[in-house]
């Protein structure tokens, strides 16, 4: 059966339990930390062993939420797996908004190179998606019913915009200090595309004359995708197989203020993907009459509509960005808490989010309680709990508890009464392991740089840039 990215996007955003940025992480030196803000260390001096890795322990993160009238229909699909539209209000146009975000690292490695400016190196494989999707209530009504439109010429109530992006990930990163309070960090990755959509729709026209036994449905928009139709869809699309290679860039940088502020800036995931010449691209502007209608079901009207986009499809390659986004934080402990504001704005996509993580810390056990504002309107509460030792650490959150648990209870009970305002889920656990020799300060070296013959260590940044002379400690 053909899918247009619209029908394919309503689906996925409605059923699935959908990421934030497990910003109760940043700034805790872990494993998952250290990627995903490249500046920031993940090794102790003395206490550290040299290699840490999360032993193909997924460190998962998945987050959504659905905000507008149609999030009670999209709350009996996730809970109760009945699809209707009845008494969702139609004729305005009214806007909805879903987005969706995962990252999950399914291999991690990352070690300790040098003593002398606290030098790491990184390697990661993740698998990451996004997407957003802006659509109207009519969008919904018209996959369940045309018979809702009768007798009434609406005209642009299927106004839609969104994309949906997934795609492997390999990194390498090195970070280290370039003096005592500044530090900098460097990821870069090479991308292996899985699946790309994107619609907008910018005109539309729905007539349902019920009692003649016709419908009339016109759209005007464009689409891209990596795929068209489901028997392009197999195993091998979900395969690190770089059919759709990329790449991005990641730079980070850290301050230690002598006031004892600490602060964090990032741009990450700035680069592209080249989608193969198998791609689809379509530009449609077309007017539908469907007689009789009434022996087409509601399945085989979606397929006319999808038709549409197959009409005037044209297969070539296209680029599309990476979600970029620049990262700002400042924190500062206070004995046992510490505060962090966390400031993230997406580059070329819309959204971004205010953070303020409140952790409490005791011994090797901490707590994080995180009110995040979403800049599509959403506000979410989250909850973290951490065990952290040198050698070991496991986490375990969500970015919007509440929600979670609302829709946890809904879908246990399949009862779509559960729950009340948006719909949202949030989940992300993970672990990382440090083993070997221990890292070794530099007062417990028997040799010292430029001592006895031995060059001095120039460090990966001073290389890069050409400075030479700077104070060691």
């Amino acid at each position: 059966m053909k899918k247009s990215c619209f029908l394919l996007m309503l689906s996925l955003l409605g059923i699935t339990q959908l990421s934030a940025q497990q910003y109760a992480l940043f700034g805790t030196r872990t494993l998952f930390d250290s990627f995903e803000n490249p500046a920031i260390k993940s090794f102790v001096l003395d206490s550290s062993s040299k290699f840490a890795s999360n032993f193909l322990f997924p460190n998962f993160s998945v987050n959504a939420a659905n905000k507008g009238d149609a999030q009670d229909v999209l709350r009996k699909v996730v809970n109760e797996g009945k699809f209707t539209t009845v008494g969702l209000p139609i004729g305005d146009g009214i806007p909805n908004t879903a987005f969706v975000n995962t990252n999950t690292y399914l291999l991690t490695f990352r070690l300790f190179s040098h003593y002398k400016y606290n030098q790491e190196f990184g390697f990661a494989w993740q698998v990451r998606s996004d997407g957003i999707l802006d659509y109207t209530n009519e969008g919904l009504a018209v996959i369940d019913t045309y018979k809702r439109f009768n007798n009434i010429p609406y005209v642009d109530v299927f106004k839609t915009s969104g994309y949906q992006q997934s795609y492997h990930q390999f990194s390498f990163t090195v970070r280290e200090n370039w003096d005592k309070r500044l530090a900098f960090g460097l990821k870069f990755s090479l991308l292996s595309g899985m699946a790309y959509n994107e619609i907008h729709i910018d005109h539309s026209y729905i007539n349902a004359d019920v009692a003649g036994d016709r419908l009339d449905i016109g759209l005007t928009g464009r689409y891209r995708g990596s795929f068209l139709e489901k028997d392009e869809v197999d195993r091998k699309t979900f395969l690190p197989l770089f059919k759709n290679p990329g790449a991005s860039f990641s730079f980070g940088t850290t301050y230690h203020s002598r006031s004892g502020y600490f602060i964090m800036g990032n741009i990450k995931d700035l680069g592209f993907i080249h989608w193969n010449k198998d791609s689809h691209i379509a530009t449609f502007n077309k007017l539908k009459s469907i007689v009789p209608a009434s022996t087409y079901t509601s399945k085989q009207i979606n397929e006319e509509i999808t038709d549409f986009i197959d009409d005037v499809d044209e297969q070539k390659g296209f680029y599309t960005p990476t979600n970029a986004k620049a990262d700002f934080l400042i924190s500062r402990t206070f004995e046992f808490y510490k505060p962090s504001l966390i400031i993230s704005k997406n580059l070329f996509h819309k959204g971004g989010d205010v953070a303020l993580v409140n952790t409490i810390q005791f011994d090797r056990v901490s707590a994080s309680l995180t009110p995040v504002y979403n800049f599509n309107n959403f506000i979410m509460l989250g909850l973290q709990g951490m065990y952290k030792t040198p050698n070991f650490e496991f986490f375990l959150g969500s970015d919007n508890i509440s929600k979670t648990l609302s829709t946890v209870s809904g879908i246990r009970k399949e009862d779509a009464a559960i729950g009340s305002g948006y719909l949202g889920a949030s989940f992300y656990i993970g672990m990382g392991i440090k083993f070997g020799s221990v890292v070794n300060h530099p007062m417990n070296f028997s040799t010292m740089p430029g001592v006895n013959g031995q060059k001095p260590y120039k460090g990966f940044f001073r290389s890069l840039f050409g400075f030479f002379g700077h104070k060691s400690y």
